[in-house]
This record gives C-alpha cells, structure tokens and sequence, in this order.
C-alpha cells in the first residue's frame, strides 16, 4: 500500500527532508499541521493549530497525548479505528472528521488528513504528517438541516396522527349520524327509512339467487283509546316495551322496523312463508305470555307475505298490508297471510 501523498511530486523523499526547515515553514502555514515523530514520540504542531483550539503557541505537551486528550470521547473510538487501519495498511488513507476541545472547554469540528512518509524496516511508522482543518460552519450548516428536517419530520408525524384522529372522529360522527338517521328515535330499532332501503336490497338479492324472502307487517290494536285514556306517555311506553318482545322472537339477521305510529315491520331474509307464519305466532303467544302493562290488555294484529317471482318491494309490501288487514277483521290479535 503506497504511503505517499497524492500531492507529492514523483520521487520525493519525506523521510531526508530537514525537520527544522520543514517546521519553519510550517510556522507560517495558517492551517493546523502536525509532524508525528513515531520513533521518538515527538509531535510537533504549528501556531496554526494552537490558534484554531484557542490555545498560545506552543502551549501544549509535544506528544500524541495532547491530541488524544483533546478528542471528543463520543468521537474517539471512531477515529482510533481510522487511524490504526491506516498506520497498519488496512486502509489507503487516514481522513476523519471530529470534534476537538477548545481551550474554553467548546468543542470545534475538524477535518484531520495525514499521510505515513516513512516507516522503519519493521513495517512501523517512522514519521507521519498531516493537517487540521476548522470545518465547524459546515458540519453546523448540516447539523441545522438535519435538525430543521427532523423537526419538519415531527411536524409532519403531529399533522397526519391528528388528521388521522379527526378523520376518524368525523368518520365516527358520519356512522352515527347515518345510524340516527336510519333509527326510530323513540324504540331506537330501524325506521322507516332504513326498512324501504333494505327491503329494496333484499327483495333485488331475493330475485337474483332465487331465495325465500318474507315480510311481517303488525299493528297494536286499539293502540289510540290507550293514548287517550292513559296519556302519550303511556302510549310511548307502551312502544317499547311491545318492542323490547318483538326483539326477543326475531333472528339476528331479520330486520325490526318502526314503520310509523305504532305500525312494525320485520324483514326475513332467506326466509319461507311457513318460517315467517311461526315467527308470528310467537310473537302474539310473547305478549299474551309477558304483558307490556298492568292497566290494560295489548295485542298485536299480524300479516305475513312471501316474496314472489318479479316481486318488486311495493307489491310484497302491499300483500303484507292486506294479510294485516285480514287478521284485523279476524278479531285482531292474530295471525294471517
């Protein structure tokens, strides 16, 4: 591995070239220089270089002590490494970058180059040169970037968890807006909304993969004299709890619906005519079972419809209306189709 600078003129031959001579010159070389005597231990550095730290001429021990000592030791290890893997022809050059400790107790980045211009027979080094050179503004400059873009970083990090944290809570907000807007407000099921939106869905899914649909439609009886002689209250109680025993006879996926007043609805998906018939007997056996009041009788009147092919909502819609209306003039609390 060649030793020698790259800046030498062919030939040149460090090693035989006056110390005294060469030191001069470099007392007027305003860059820090130091000449590393290997063999004697001797270091000698410019005014150059005292200047740069903040130190008199001459002021420090003529040793690799006084370098070692002004190290950083957060950067120590580091240039160690780099300057023995050059020293032992591990690496062509020796170039690191540090800080050095001023004497104010500061510390200044430096760039450190040197160059072996002669060893022993050993293989050692004999004598090695090299320069310091005051790189503080830039490696500051660069220290500022980085900082300013790690803090454009974090900003940028803050803005997208808290835009995420308000598109979520907006999202929240459409989710329940959109259940408010499809939920009865007093029985808090379906409304009639929803029940006209789903009946849809349902009835083009019913047609498509040719599967069984069903529709209850059921009405309180004689729901206006309770109002009447009882109060709204009463009425909306009433409600409910009639409610709270249509959720106990219905499946998961069957939809209960409000339809308006005290007219309810259940879709059945995937449901036959017969399954549908025996959801509403138990749904007329639930309330004569568990009555909603002790004031007075409640009963429910409930038609039942199956979907038929080229069944648009209306028409399934229409045949359950007319199966509650048949039921009514049964002698209402009961079931028909």
């Amino acid at each position: 591995m060649d030793d020698t600078p790259g800046n030498s003129p062919p030939g040149t031959d460090f090693s035989h070239f006056n110390a005294d001579m060469l030191h001069t010159v470099l007392e007027l070389v305003s860059d820090g220089i130091w000449d590393w005597n290997a063999n004697t231990g001797f270091v000698y550095r410019n005014p150059g270089w005292y200047e740069m730290l903040g130190y008199p001429r001459h002021a420090l021990e003529n040793s690799v002590f006084t370098w070692e000592n002004v190290i950083h030791p957060e950067d120590y290890p580091q240039v160690m490494m780099l300057f023995d893997d050059y020293i032992q022809r591990r690496a062509p050059y020796y170039q690191a970058e540090y800080r050095c400790r001023k004497k104010d107790g500061s510390y200044l980045w430096i760039e450190d180059r040197g160059y072996v211009i002669a060893r022993n027979a050993d293989g050692s080094v004999a004598r090695m040169v090299g320069a310091h050179r005051d790189i503080h503004s830039r490696k500051s400059s660069v220290e500022q970037l980085e900082q300013r873009n790690q803090s454009l970083e974090v900003l940028v990090a803050e803005r997208t968890r808290e835009l995420s944290r308000v598109n979520q809570q907006l999202q929240l907000q459409l989710d329940e807006n959109r259940s408010l807007a499809e939920r009865d407000t007093l029985t808090l099921v379906a409304n009639r909304y929803r029940m006209e939106k789903t009946l849809l869905e349902e009835c083009e899914r019913a047609q498509r993969f040719r599967l069984p649909l069903a529709l209850i439609a059921m009405d309180i009886d004689d729901f206006k004299p309770i109002n009447d002689q009882y109060g709204h209250s009463a009425g909306d109680e009433t409600l409910v709890r009639v409610v709270e025993r249509l959720k106990g006879c219905i499946r998961a996926d069957d939809l209960l619906a409000r339809w308006g007043g005290d007219e309810f609805m259940v879709l059945l998906p995937n449901t036959s005519l017969e399954t549908a018939k025996a959801i509403a007997e138990s749904i007329c056996e639930a309330l004569r079972d568990n009555p909603v009041s002790n004031d007075f009788h409640v009963t429910l009147s409930v038609g039942v419809a199956a979907s038929q092919s080229g069944d648009t909502p209306a028409a399934l819609m229409a045949r359950a209306d007319q199966a509650l209306y048949r039921a009514k003039a049964a002698g209402k609390g009961g079931v028909a189709d």
